[in-house]
């Protein structure tokens, strides 16, 4: 048993006892809890669309799989967005006798059906960033994603009001209708926009299909359309890819200055946006111990460990989950080199290309 503590850091004995059950082989016990020496570890992410799965959560989680045991093997897939081909790539990883599920769902509520699944095989699934709703999941590793939301909302407004404006209309992109972290996210903003002064727009909540980018820019094309070019003051957007669209949609109707606009993630993108100043903020995810911590917790139940002792509990409709929850960081320009830069996210070389030479300077990254 160990007990898991929120935020980044975990005490060393943690560690110590993971790495000890994890690196431990033995023939005893049955099922699928037994331990083997070739453990199999399904690792079921959902899309692509979002840069931070194949660039960070995959390497990041197969590494340290591989350290823990070096035996074990990853069995990974990507959905698409696909909720069928998930459901797919779940039952033929249980059928190839995967001993653990770590499951990112392209949709919380019909991933459901996979946790169902795999209980009936006495697989155990640890819910990956995405909440699996309604379901009997073992564990839940995240963040606080309603503290997302409030943060993304609160920077925003108070971006504004340093820039003395009290009032006016905040365009509103939210994630996707199918994604429970889009809800959470969705409330943590609602509770600090609808106390702000400021005016969200549309007034019924727009969810962005898949998270795509180019439907959010569809979208804020429609409200410039509606608005007019300076009917609004700023954008909330619940990642850096609607914020891409959102700002591309504003470049291409002239709107000048572009306002503050809101993202998450992080992506290299959002942070030369930013640099630049097209952007006013991301929220920095530290995905490196979302992804170990994953790790650790799966490969523990591969070798038939018990984990037990989550810090924290989150309610999907079905149980309290036990849960670790890790701390988001609001990222501006004033931050970039103590936040993404000093964490090796990204080095300064990646973040200041020739395009962006002038406003690194400027923005004190040399």
């Amino acid at each position: 048993m160990f007990t898991l503590r929120r935020g980044v850091a975990v005490a060393a004995a943690v560690l110590l006892a993971l790495s000890a059950a994890a690196c431990e082989s033995s023939d005893s016990g049955s099922g699928s809890g037994s331990s083997s020496d070739t453990a199999k570890i399904a690792l079921l992410l959902p899309e692509s669309q979002t840069t931070r799965y194949e660039q960070f959560d995959k390497p990041l989680f197969e590494a340290k799989v591989k350290s823990l045991c070096s035996t074990c093997k990853v069995v990974y897939n990507n959905a698409n967005q696909q909720t069928d081909t998930q459901q797919q790539q779940a039952e033929a990883a249980l059928n190839d006798g995967a001993k653990v599920l770590v499951l990112d769902p392209v949709d919380g509520q019909a991933a459901a059906s996979i946790v169902t699944t795999a209980a009936a095989k006495k697989v155990p699934v640890i819910s990956y960033d995405r909440l699996v709703t309604g379901a009997d999941v073992d564990y839940y590793i995240s963040f606080d994603n309603e503290k997302v939301g409030a943060l993304q909302a609160t920077s925003l407004v108070e971006k504004l009001k340093k820039d003395g404006k009290t009032s006016g209309n905040i365009v509103e992109i939210n994630g996707s209708p199918t994604d429970n972290n889009a809800k959470l996210f969705n409330k943590g903003a609602e509770s600090v926009l609808k106390t702000s002064g400021f005016t969200t727009q549309p007034s019924t909540p727009y969810f962005t299909q898949e998270w795509k980018p180019e439907n959010a820019q569809t979208f804020m094309d429609g409200q410039i359309s509606k608005l007019g070019k300076t009917g609004f003051v700023g954008v909330y957007a619940a990642n850096d890819g609607t914020a891409g669209g959102a700002i591309a949609a504003m470049k291409a109707a002239g709107v000048t200055p572009i306002p503050p606009v809101t993202g998450q993630d992080a992506e290299l993108a959002a942070i030369q946006r930013i640099v630049a100043g097209d952007q006013y903020m991301t929220v920095y995810k530290a995905i490196k111990p979302e992804a170990e911590k994953a790790a650790e917790i799966a490969v523990a139940l591969a070798q038939g460990k018990d984990v037990t002792g989550a810090d924290a509990t989150v309610n999907n409709g079905k149980k309290d989950v036990p849960s670790i929850l890790l701390t988001p960081v609001a990222v501006t320009k004033e931050n970039i080199k103590t936040t993404v830069v000093a964490d090796n996210f990204y080095t300064v070389a990646q973040i200041c290309t020739a395009d962006y030479q002038a406003a690194c300077k400027t923005a004190g990254l040399q």
